[in-house]
Order: structure tokens, then sequence, then C-alpha cells
């Protein structure tokens, strides 16, 4: 039977999926069902949301590999603990040495934009920490799929073959090594062909025999330093040596009474809680619909103006989180959105190619997890032998000497991917999140406003339409958006464009909430692959 799988020509809905024992969100069915497998081995949650994570580099290595970065919000214990284990740029790469290169600012692909990778420290760390079973057996199923093959499925053979045409325009030798491993056929697979990684296989074998000490002092840290070298790239097996992800403090807002808790900068988390917090002031139900989705653009946009000028690596930060998080700030940013759209501008608070998954067991252990190559499969580099595709996050600095997000030698990038997670009085309600680069605290606001000022449900909450503030009063819609409301958008002042029937940059979450009972409840992404596995 022949059928195209990437044409649906009338709307579908997901319902919301119910479960006591356990629960698995992810943008790709076999990495939920990988997930859900570790839970019914014994597992808990947190082996579940690293199994998942590991079975996506496999299975949707267009978003996210091994060679990218990782953040996870894990509440166990009834308390929440952050990890970062975002990597650094190398000791090596400054402004000056991509300037001696000929670079008047960072490279989108090739050598230059790969910082630390830190995916395989934060699987080794939540499980030392956190897990119950060993990384051997957590990894087991990504193992299983890289070396015996797993049918493509239809939105990753769409991104694969995007990233094919992507690299296809690029000069330059270290091209060809993403060529060998992942389109050895001359193309991108097609949904529903079998797929086979086997250098992938091995290295995650490795990873978790040697819990992840290969990668950054191993043998595999040996590949990579001499891969750039040949290459001149500015990574080294030092700087890989060094590395060690971050256990923080995450940060919150109490947004009409639910704590909405992100990680701290140099992820861009923040953002969302600024614009929660400035949302906050005005009544739940005052104004009208289209009032509604002004406000939460606006607000959006001036977060964001703040975000963009003021986040950066924690350390060379010049603003405290405390100021940007403030009421009295939220307040006076408030006044800023009136009847009209607004150009952003920063404020001065001193005066006052991503996945993401979530996991939960019956034990009330929750995780909401991300992790990323930032643009699809990153800088379109490999590493020969390995299948590690190497993340181009480095493309997130800055060339700006006086902005706080430049370039610099162990620094780390203003970056992109965030975990969200939700409780109330204290009581986990459940981890959120919605990938895909800079609409992602878009997206969290949207969750956030979708749940507690519509009650919608988790399902609910993620196919509602979404926009997407991209600059100056240019806000872009999906197609699917109400049109009435965007026609009164356009009379208020706003630039509205709209998104391509079947744009992929809308963002893709998914949701686990618990309640009272210990009954999870969860929605997947409708805008790709994803499942909710549940027990």
């Amino acid at each position: 039977m022949d059928f195209d799988p990437l044409f649906y020509p009338y709307p579908s809905r997901r319902s919301v999926v119910f479960a006591g024992r356990g629960m698995v969100a992810t943008s790709q069915p076999l990495a939920a069902q990988a997930g859900l497998e570790i839970l019914k081995k014994g597992g808990n949650a947190i082996d579940a949301a690293v199994a998942a994570a590991a079975c996506l580099t496999v299975v949707e290595p267009t978003s996210n590999g091994i060679g990218g970065d990782a953040f996870a919000l894990v509440w166990t214990g009834s308390k929440i603990y952050g990890l970062n284990s975002s990597g650094p740029a190398p000791k090596m790469l400054s402004l000056d040495a991509l300037k001696r290169a000929g670079h008047k600012e960072m490279p989108r692909l090739g050598v230059s934009p790969v910082t630390v990778p830190g995916a395989p420290a934060c699987w080794a760390a939540l499980t030392r920490r956190f897990g119950r079973l060993a990384l051997t057996e957590s990894l087991l199923p990504a193992i299983e799929y890289a070396r015996n093959g797993f049918p493509v499925s239809p939105i990753v053979s769409e991104l694969w073959a995007k990233a094919f045409d992507t690299y296809s325009a690029q000069r330059g030798e270290v091209f060809k090594h993403w060529f060998e491993a992942f389109a050895p056929l001359g193309r991108a697979p097609r949904p529903g062909e079998i797929w086979r990684q086997p250098d992938q296989a091995a290295t995650l074998e490795a990873i978790a025999g040697t819990d992840g000490e290969t990668f950054y002092r191993g043998a595999i840290a040996k590949k990579i330093g001499s891969f750039f070298k040949r290459y001149e790239g500015y990574l080294s097996e030092a700087d890989l040596g060094d590395f060690q992800p971050e256990w923080v403090e995450p940060i919150r807002v109490n947004y009409r009474g639910y704590e909405v808790w992100e990680i701290p900068p140099n992820g861009h988390g923040i953002v969302a809680l600024m614009a929660l917090n400035i949302l906050n002031g005005f009544e739940k139900k005052s104004g009208s619909e289209v009032e509604g989705w002004h406000r939460k653009i606006e607000a959006v946009k001036l977060a964001f103006a703040d975000g963009l000028k003021y986040v950066a690596d924690a350390r060379s930060m010049n603003v405290s989180l405390d100021a940007l998080l403030s009421e009295s700030y939220a307040a006076e940013r408030r006044k800023r959105i009136g009847a009209h759209a607004l150009t952003p501008e920063p404020g001065n608070p001193v005066r006052g190619g991503t996945v993401y998954l979530a996991a939960a067991d019956g034990e009330g252990n929750m995780v909401s997890y991300i992790q990323s190559n930032y643009e699809g499969f990153g800088a379109g580099i490999v590493v020969p032998g390995t299948g590690i595709s190497l993340h181009n996050r480095g493309f997130c600095f800055s060339s700006d000497p006086s902005h706080v997000n430049c370039v610099g030698p162990g620094k780390k990038p203003y970056h992109t991917i965030i975990p969200g997670f939700l409780a109330k009085d204290g009581k986990a309600l459940g981890p959120f999140g919605v990938m895909g680069g800079f609409i992602q605290p878009q997206g969290h606001v949207m969750v956030v406003t979708n749940t507690i000022d519509l009650g919608l449900n988790p399902q609910a909450a993620l196919d509602a339409p979404r926009f997407r503030w991209t600059g100056g009063k240019t806000v872009e819609l999906e197609a699917n958006f109400p049109q009435h409301i965007a026609e009164a958008l356009k009379r208020m002042g706003h630039d509205v464009r709209y998104g391509a029937v079947g744009d992929r940059g809308f963002g893709r979450g998914q949701i686990i909430w618990r309640n009272e009972e210990g009954v999870l409840a969860g929605g997947s992404e409708p805008r790709t692959d994803g499942q909710v596995a549940a027990w």
C-alpha cells in the first residue's frame, strides 16, 4: 500500500493520556517507549528520562545528538533540583582568534561554533545522583536501535532532508564526514526506511560502560581532540577533560498562585519568567480574547528585549536575577503595554535542530529534560568512526566586544534550550517544555497561560495555535491561527505574518501533570511524531 506520510488533508486531534504507574512523553514514539521500558525494568523517572534522551540521539538525530548540550529539572523527595550541562567555549576560542581566521562573527557551521558538548555528562550525573539503574541498562535501548536499526519517522525524515540540503551547500572537506555517517546513500533516509548507525552504537556502549568518562577523559576524547587539531578547530582534548556539569538552584516566579520553575542563565528560561511576571499584573479575565493575545505578545517582546541584552554566562552578567525577576521591575515593564503594538527596548533593571521530554513515575519523581544540537544536526561536523554529530551552540555568542554574551575562552554562550516545571503550594504538578530555538520561552508562556488562565488539559494546551515574535513589531502566526484575532492584532499595530502550513518553527512540546491522587495526565506535541507512553 502506497501513501504519503506527510500529507494530512483533514484536521485530527489527540486525547489526553492518563496513567498511574509511569509516563514518558517525547517527540519520537520509540524514545518514549524506551523510557517506559526502563520504568518497567525497575528504573525510576530519572532512569527513564536518561534512556529516552539517549534514544532520541539515535531516532531523532535531526534535533539532538551525543555532541550536544542538555539541561534538566528533577523533582524528587518534595524538592526541585537543576542541572546545567551546557559546555563552554574552547580555551583557544576568542574574538581575536576568529578575526585572525578571517571571520567577522561566529560562523554558523563548521568547526568554529562547536563548544564542549554536555549531554553525555548530563546522563551520567543524573544517573549517579538520582538513578536506580546503571547507565549500561538505561542506554541499552538506544544502543540496540543504533545497532539493529529502526524505521525513520515522518517528521524526522523531512528534517533530515533539509539538513542534507544545508550541508550540501557547504564547501570544505570537513563536511564530508557528515555525509559518510548520515547520508551514505547520497540522500536522507525516507519515512519508514530502516536506519542503522553502528558507529553510534559503539560510542553509546563506550559511554555507558565508562559512566561517560571516555567522552571527556578517554578514547573518544582523544578522537575528538585529534579531529579538531587536524581541521584547525578550537576544541581540544583538554577542553573536554576539564568539563563538569553544574548543579544549579532553579529560579521561579509565582504566577496566579502557581510556581513556575526554570534553569537560571546562561539559559533564557528567565525570559519566560519575566513575561509571566508582567502578565501576572493583569486580571485573569480582564479584557477581550484579542487583548489577551496582544498582552502575551507584548510581554514576550519586553522580556526578550531584556533577555537578549542581559542574559549570558552567569559569571559575565552585570544584572542580578533578583532585579530581572522583581515585581517592581515587572510593574515598570507592564506600564509599557498599551492598546497598540510597541517596538521593544530593554529596560533598566539595575534601578529596580532540540528535543524535549518529560518523565514521571508512580513514586512522585518527575523530570523535565531538554537536549539539543542547536540547529538540526548542528555544525555539520561528525567525528569519523563515532557517529557523533557535534552541535553549533557557539553560534549563539555575540561578536560585539561590549556585549555580556561576547565570545570568550571558557565562557558559556547564551543558551536557548530550557526545561520548565510547574508546582503549587510546594507540591509538584509536573514537567513541561517546548523545543525550538527562540520560540521556547514564548512556548512556555503559552503553555502556562493555556493551562492556568484557560484551564486547558495538557493535550489541548499543546494543540492551541501559537505565535512567534521575531523582532520589532513583527509576529508570525501559525497557519491555523484564528483569522478574526489576527485581523484585530493588525489593527492594534502588529506586523502580522503567517507561517507556512506545516511550519516546524512554532515549537514542539510535551507535558505531564500529576493530580492529588497521583494520577498522571500527559500531552504530546501534534506538530511532530511525538507520543505519550504510559503505564
